[in-house]
């Protein structure tokens, strides 16, 4: 049931990102903003970490979850060491993430050798 739940609700939040591209002049760079930061709002005010609970991977994956994690990291860190921690909370938090991210972007971007296809078109 646990694989269920988390792809139901990872899927519904990719669904109403998709109607949101699709019936709406939002752009893809605004509905990103969007997500995150309603994954910061949704986990300040005690909504997400049930959610998490929930729906494991399904919540924490989709760009909600990037937010809910970074609104985390930086309450942990403030609550371990004061005003700093709302410096690198967020980073500590998403470290990981990230840096998986730029790792596997870099190798795909090795392994396919993709060309500047403007200098193709006007060549």
């Amino acid at each position: 049931m646990e694989y269920l739940w988390a792809f139901l609700t990872g899927g519904a939040l990719c669904a109403i990102g998709q109607l949101l591209i699709d019936l709406t002049s939002l752009t893809p760079a605004r509905i990103l903003v969007t997500y995150v930061v309603s994954g910061v709002f949704l986990g300040a005010v005690g909504i997400y970490d049930p959610l998490v609970g929930f729906a494991g991977a399904g919540a924490t994956v989709p760009l909600t979850g990037f937010g809910y994690l970074l609104a985390k990291g930086v309450r942990e860190a403030v609550t371990a060491d004061g005003l700093l921690g709302a410096l690198t909370g967020g980073l500590e938090a998403c470290a990981g993430g990230v840096t998986a991210a730029v790792l596997f972007a870099l190798v795909v971007a090795i392994l396919f050798n993709r060309g500047d296809k403007t200098a193709k078109i006007a060549g």
